[in-house]
């Protein structure tokens, strides 16, 4: 059974940076695309960032273009985001996604595991 736990949420000022780690366990890591969601008060979950399987492809919704980076570790069953240039409109509960599939995908029906959260608040 995969099993994910991110972390490094937390409360920081508009501008400032924030990465946020998943840890994967039960299954082959390299031959999973991961991707990371978010979901604020009041609204459905969205798409933030997508990696596939060899970490050679990424993809990211238009809001966090130039801002935000996806990157995996496949020796440390590691995937990351690093945040820059926060916003308080980048405020919600981050997800860490897992496909068992090398391709990454931006439809959270793709995704077979999810992860319990992490919330990141940007104050301004």
């Amino acid at each position: 059974q995969v099993h994910l736990v991110e972390s490094g949420g937390g409360l920081v000022q508009a501008g400032d940076s924030l990465r946020l780690s998943c840890a994967m366990s039960g299954g082959t890591f390299s031959s999973s695309a991961m991707g990371w969601f978010r979901q604020a008060p009041g609204k459905e979950r969205e798409f933030v960032a997508t990696i596939t399987g060899t970490g050679f492809g990424t993809t990211y919704t238009d809001s966090v273009k130039g801002r935000f980076i996806i990157f995996r570790d496949n020796a440390k069953n590691m995937v990351y985001l690093q945040m820059n240039s926060l916003k308080p409109g980048d405020t919600a509960v981050y997800y860490c996604g897992a496909r068992t599939s090398r391709s990454g995908s931006s439809a959270q029906k793709d995704y077979d595991y999810w992860g319990q959260g992490t919330q990141v608040t940007v104050s301004s």
